[in-house]
């Protein structure tokens, strides 16, 4: 099977798509949708998002230095794409897409009640990289819906049916095919005794 070269450009995919909240600090909030997000480093937590200068919301981050990614379901997938297609200069979005404000615990914007998960984040640097700017930021606290706790009181995430952004395109996470390390665990041995006509040995 031949590939095509094609000039440079983004096309790494599938990425979460995310509605980062974010506020001005003076009564103004809004919600901005992107998929340039990601895990920068586990210990200490950081995160990123790029997000265009020209954007209603990145004056809002850079002057505040906090925001909220809020993690998306394909129920909330018209909402998602609302948020990322209309402007905070224009309308309220909360207002709009029938979403709801959640006080955070530690940074001034709000969360989505909507979505299972809330993560609060602190700007730690800015990049001013080319048509997006990166924002570093440390995450202060993260918000999970009890709802999507298991059996075992562990946090399902895939009960919430979370959504990605391919190349244009919204769509579910699908079936798992498989959990980290699956590839090299071994088996466990089970002891078998010897049997004969279904009755042991």
């Amino acid at each position: 099977m031949a590939k095509q070269t094609w000039k440079p450009g983004n096309m790494l995919y599938p990425l979460p798509a995310v509605m980062v909240s974010v506020t001005d600090g003076k009564g103004e909030d809004d919600i901005i949708t992107v998929a340039w997000t990601g895990t920068i480093c586990t210990n200490p937590p950081m995160v990123y998002i790029s997000v265009r200068p020209e954007r209603h919301s990145y004056h809002m981050i850079k002057e505040t230095g906090e925001f909220v990614i809020n993690l998306t379901t394909e129920k909330l997938a018209k909402a998602t794409d609302f948020c990322g297609v209309r402007s905070g200069r224009d309308v309220d979005k909360f207002k709009e897409t029938g979403l709801t404000r959640e006080k955070a615990d530690i940074v001034s914007a709000p969360m989505i009640q909507e979505s299972p998960v809330s993560i609060e984040c602190k700007v730690k640097e800015i990049k001013e990289l080319g048509s997006h700017h990166m924002f570093l930021a440390d995450v202060v606290a993260v918000h999970a819906d009890e709802h999507y706790m298991d059996e075992n009181n562990r946090f399902d995430l895939n009960l919430a049916k979370p959504l990605v952004y391919s190349h244009g395109e919204y769509m579910g996470t699908g079936k798992q095919l498989g959990t980290f390390g699956y590839s090299v665990k071994k088996k466990k041995k089970t002891s078998k005794k010897a049997t004969r006509n279904g009755h042991k040995a």
